[in-house]
């Protein structure tokens, strides 16, 4: 279904924050199933200083990274579980990671995840990242949700 989810509403899902919160807004969402977002890839981004100061290259650590929140997103506002600093959602596993093209300043990622199954507290997901309509990275991700026993000084229960 298309949505329109804004950052303040992700960074109520989500306790990642900046240089590190890399989804700028959700367009389709569907509780328990799948999930499209964007990241605009602007030439401010603090890694492109060096990932490459010659040739300015989205590392595909990062890329994955921005599937695995989105897939988080997906799954705790699927459920209702805003960000209380009780619990954190863990990236726990890739397979099939593939990098097809490179992603450069300007680029706005498309970030398409579906949820493929959960057993035992793991999540699996599907997930492509395509810039103009191709494709250029894909994987399966896998994670969980643990509570926190320490929180850090601040933060409410």
């Amino acid at each position: 279904m298309n949505v329109n989810i804004d950052i303040e509403e992700i960074k109520r899902y989500l306790p990642h924050r900046y240089p590190l919160l890399l989804l700028d807004r959700v367009v389709e969402f569907e509780a328990d199933t799948r999930i499209v977002a964007i990241k605009n890839v602007t030439v401010n981004e603090p890694f492109f200083q060096g990932h490459f100061p010659h040739y300015a290259v989205m590392p595909g650590v990062l890329i994955i990274e921005a599937m695995a929140q989105a897939a988080c997103f997906l799954s705790l506002r699927s459920s209702g579980q805003e960000n209380d600093g009780s619990s954190v959602y863990y990236f726990v596993g890739i397979d099939g990671a593939r990098f097809k093209k490179p992603v450069v300043p300007g680029d706005q990622l498309h970030l398409e995840v579906a949820l493929l199954g959960s057993k035992r507290g793991l999540f699996k997901y599907s997930g492509v990242a395509k810039v103009d309509g191709q494709v250029v990275s894909e994987a399966e991700l896998m994670c969980t949700q643990r509570r926190l026993d320490n929180k850090p000084e601040g933060q409410a229960a």
